[in-house]
């Protein structure tokens, strides 16, 4: 075997031991920030038994890139040691009053695990980074309970898919357009987040009754069946 060959290998086998040891994990998929509250925490553990590790978090916006407001976290490095819990918070700012009071904002939160210094020699140590989506829901659009908002999208037909509709001011993430009774769920289907009071389009294959999944604050995938007059589908909350 070559000596690249043997680097290769050497360096695949460490990606997927790593990948496999993730320590430090997060406890939701997504995060909702009130706009009735001065703060929201999120909590994280190191489920490594052995080893202690640092987590580092902070935010990004829309775009990828990182800020300082109008959200803050803290602490944004901390030690955590071996199967320790602890809490991360996440501060608004003054400058939160300058976001859409009549619609969501969405952030990216970011948490790297950053693993102790390895006591054996040509280690290559990765630092895995979990992010997820955080959504600023203004107290203007607060519902008084859980709500969910797939029902008001609508799909029109159009060449090689769907143009959907979303009046609501929330985001509202598409992962499925498919007809449920057939189970034909697309593998290839690329996930589409349409921002509030938008539309976007959503190539799929053209279903006599669609099923659309969505994404809700839980992370759940509930999916709505949806009735077609023409080119224009609205969903309806039970089947006949």
């Amino acid at each position: 075997m070559s000596a690249v060959i043997r680097m290769l290998t050497a360096t695949s086998l460490l990606v997927a031991s790593a990948s496999s040891q993730a320590a430090i994990s997060l406890d939701r998929t997504r995060a909702i920030f009130p706009g009735t509250e001065k703060s929201i925490t999120l909590n994280i553990s190191n489920e490594n038994p052995k080893k202690p590790y640092l987590a580092q978090a902070w935010l990004e916006n829309e775009n990828g890139q990182k800020i300082s407001s109008p959200f803050m976290v803290v602490p944004p490095v901390q030690r955590l040691e071996p199967g320790q819990k602890s809490v991360l918070r996440v501060n608004a700012l003054p400058a939160i009053a300058s976001l859409p009071q009549d619609r969501e904002s969405v952030f990216w939160f970011s948490i790297r695990e950053i693993p102790p210094k390895s006591d054996r020699p040509n280690v290559m140590q990765i630092a895995l980074q979990t992010r997820i989506k955080m959504f600023y829901r203004p107290a203007a659009i607060l519902p008084e309970k859980y709500s969910r908002w797939d029902d008001r999208l609508v799909l029109h037909r159009i060449a090689g898919g769907y143009r959907v509709e979303n009046p609501t001011p929330y985001f509202m993430t598409i992962i499925a357009i498919t007809d449920k009774l057939k189970g034909d769920i697309p593998k290839d289907f690329k996930p589409v987040m349409i921002a509030p009071k938008s539309s976007a389009v959503i190539n799929s294959k053209d279903f006599a009754s669609p099923w659309v999944a969505t994404i809700n604050d839980f992370g759940g995938k509930p999916a709505l069946p949806f009735r077609c007059e023409g080119d224009t589908c609205h969903a309806v909350l039970k089947t006949d």
